[in-house]
């Protein structure tokens, strides 16, 4: 499993799978190979429901998200 943080707070908000990190991967837009972090808004996580992502990474990604425009979020290989 994958932690997946808030950039901001450090604060892990959940686990992703391989899966889910490959569903992130593919479709969202990296800065560098190294990139390893994702701004995420109601409209990236409506991308990745089209694009499949499973019904656990969108709950986790929504319950980040919460009220906010947007979060960033960042993951990395324990």
């Amino acid at each position: 499993m994958i932690p997946l943080r808030d950039k901001a707070s450090g604060v892990t908000i959940g686990l992703i799978t391989e899966a889910d990190l490959s569903i992130l991967v593919d479709s969202l837009e990296e800065e560098s190979r190294t990139d390893m972090d994702y701004y995420v808004e109601a409209g990236t996580i409506d991308l990745l429901e089209e694009e499949g992502a499973s019904a656990e990474l969108l709950a986790l990604l929504r319950t980040a998200l919460g009220t906010k425009e947007g979060v960033d979020l960042v993951w990395s290989r324990s």
